[in-house]
């Protein structure tokens, strides 16, 4: 016959089969926990890592917003352009140098009360802030609008050459 003590053992081990490993365990040394945080290589590992990803977005992202920068500048001369031009059609002559670019937001005073607000809005700055330049006549042609590039001056090569109407 299987005694009391025989079948309590076979139970508890069926039923509890890690119960005396855990009892083992505690028995040893406790273990030192871990501290939470991060160790000073996983910080140096971080930074270098982000300042590798900075250097390569920066090196690829600032040719192309001097670029950005002219394509509006040429797309906003073409606007003043179009506008120039609607004035020339309802006034038969482009606005003096005197007038300037002015003439596009006010309309002119010889149409009356039925002439509409104005050919554009309002006179936008070039890409770096400044106003677009109007002559007239122009260099090549019967007026010129421009701007004088990203450093403000005339003449230059790159971002700083000055960009003229068509």
């Amino acid at each position: 016959m299987i005694s009391r003590k025989l079948l309590w053992n076979l139970f508890t081990d069926m039923m509890l089969p890690d119960m005396r490993f855990r009892s083992v365990r505690r028995s040893k040394s406790p273990q030192k926990a871990r501290a939470n945080g991060f160790t000073l290589t996983e910080m140096l590992v971080t930074l270098f890592i982000l300042g590798l990803v900075t250097t390569i977005v920066v090196i690829n992202v600032l040719p192309n917003q001097d670029k950005a920068m002219v394509a509006k500048a040429k797309a906003d001369i073409a606007t003043l352009a179009q506008a120039m031009e609607s004035y020339r059609l309802d006034n038969m002559t482009y606005p003096s140098a005197g007038e300037g670019l002015q003439a596009l937001v006010t309309p002119p005073a010889a149409a009356g009360a039925s002439a509409r607000p104005g050919y554009i809005k309002k006179l936008p700055n070039d890409p770096w802030g400044r106003p677009y330049q109007f002559a007239n006549p122009g260099r090549n042609g019967t007026f010129d609008i421009y701007s004088l590039g990203a450093d403000g001056a005339p003449g230059g090569e790159n971002e700083n050459a000055d960009i003229y109407s068509d």
